[in-house]
């Protein structure tokens, strides 16, 4: 992409007078940028004279050059912020149509129309949104295109990007640019012209496990109204025991755990009754339980604390598995935290045996307990958690392991 000077526009020329030497009026030594294009004079001179104090009058001509270099394009970016009504006019009359969609995709450029869609008058950004007529999905799908500043925009211009993305919502959802711009429109842009959410449907479960669509849907859940979003809730529940499992979709169901209705949030933890000892030991299900146990209501935090307090029909207590395993520990230790009354009192005179048998399994629990060597023994996060829920001393153990020994913790 070139961005050589473009040729002074009217009698405005830059120090040194009027054209003279060459096609833009540069004379002297060139420099050579990074991609290899020769730089002009005057940034050549940018770049090398610090001490002069430059103003944005001084490189008028220049501009779109200047705005693909990086140097060039944090002072104009800068300048910006504070430019007159007629500095401004001749930024936009240097960038605005030829250039403006090239610099729009370009790693520096890009910025400084960024800023011109924040300092700009309506009429100039109008005049900015005229050249992406027809290519707002192509600027959304590049990586730096896909930055143009949707919140900046009428409520019209907006409809404009909305129209055109529509038939391609789902490409754009899916592409680790173009999400970013969906969930831009989504968070900016009035609901009543968002019918491309309808284009969702059918697809939750794809989309909660996939790195961006599970992005794009936290975004709906949290910006748009129930009757947009109730289809696709409807939809999630279907899936939520195997989504709590996915390295995607567990950040979904936690989110709806967090930020969605009393009746999603029951919904989800009544999927947890009867697996919360399995789910606990999930490297991914483990976060659902954390949040579960955080966001329950109380009778519903009863029973999922009473689940991995009860002993199994063999007899065995759950919480010893959950205490070695390196994921269930942090689940026992979230249960500990927000347990209240009588039942917390009950779970801490179950724990506390356990601790002197833990020590037992010396490797595996300094490393899954997360062992500190900054005390005179090594004590488990457990241990110092038990202590501060109890408020007294954790049992003494049988033996101790010499201070530093601890594997460092892989949580």
């Amino acid at each position: 992409m070139d961005f050589s000077p473009q040729v002074p526009r009217g009698a405005v020329y830059p120090p040194g007078g009027a054209p003279s030497g060459g096609a833009f009026g540069h004379s002297g030594r060139h420099g050579r940028r990074g991609d290899g294009a020769v730089r002009s004079a005057q940034l050549d001179e940018f770049r090398a004279n610090k001490s002069r104090k430059w103003e944005l009058r001084d490189i008028f001509g220049y501009i779109v050059e200047f705005s693909g270099d990086q140097h060039g394009s944090r002072f104009i970016q800068q300048k910006l912020e504070t430019a007159n009504g007629e500095e401004m006019e001749i930024v936009f009359d240097e960038i605005v149509p030829q250039y403006a969609i090239q610099l729009m995709q370009d790693v520096f450029g890009n910025y400084v129309v960024q800023k011109l869609f924040e300092f700009g008058t309506p009429a100039q950004k109008a005049r900015l949104v005229a050249t992406m007529e027809g290519q707002a999905l192509g600027l959304s799908l590049q990586m730096y295109g896909c930055r143009v500043a949707i919140e900046y925009t009428t409520p019209e211009q907006q409809a404009v990007f909305v129209q055109e993305l529509s038939p391609s919502v789902l490409r754009c959802v899916k592409d680790a640019n173009g999400n970013h711009v969906i969930q831009k429109i989504i968070e900016h842009v009035v609901p009543e012209r968002l019918g491309f959410v309808t284009a969702f449907r059918g697809s939750v479960y794809e989309l909660s496990t996939h790195p961006y669509g599970c992005r794009v849907l936290q975004r709906c859940f949290e910006y748009l109204p129930d009757d947009q979003t109730r289809p696709l809730l409807d939809e999630l529940h279907k899936y939520v025991s195997n989504l709590m499992i996915d390295q995607f979709g567990n950040y979904v169901v936690q989110f709806v755990l967090e930020h969605g209705k009393p009746q999603d949030r029951a919904m989800i933890i009544a999927k947890l009754n009867g697996q919360m000892n399995n789910m606990a030991k999930h490297k991914f299900a483990s976060n659902v339980c954390e949040k579960a146990l955080v966001t329950a209501d109380a009778d519903s935090r009863r029973q999922l604390i009473d689940e991995i307090m009860t002993p199994k029909q063999d007899g065995l207590s759950p919480l010893m598995g959950l205490m070695k395993d390196s994921f269930g520990n942090y689940v026992l230790q979230r249960a500990l935290t927000v347990a209240e009354g009588e039942q917390k009192e009950q779970l801490i005179s179950k724990v506390r045996p356990h601790l002197v048998n833990m020590r037992r399994y010396s490797s595996a629990y300094s490393k899954h307990l997360s062992a500190s060597t900054c005390f005179s023994s090594p004590r488990s996060a457990l241990e110092r958690l038990l202590e501060k829920c109890s408020g007294t001393p954790a049992p003494a153990t049988e033996s101790a392991h010499a201070e530093g020994t601890a594997e460092p913790s892989s949580a």
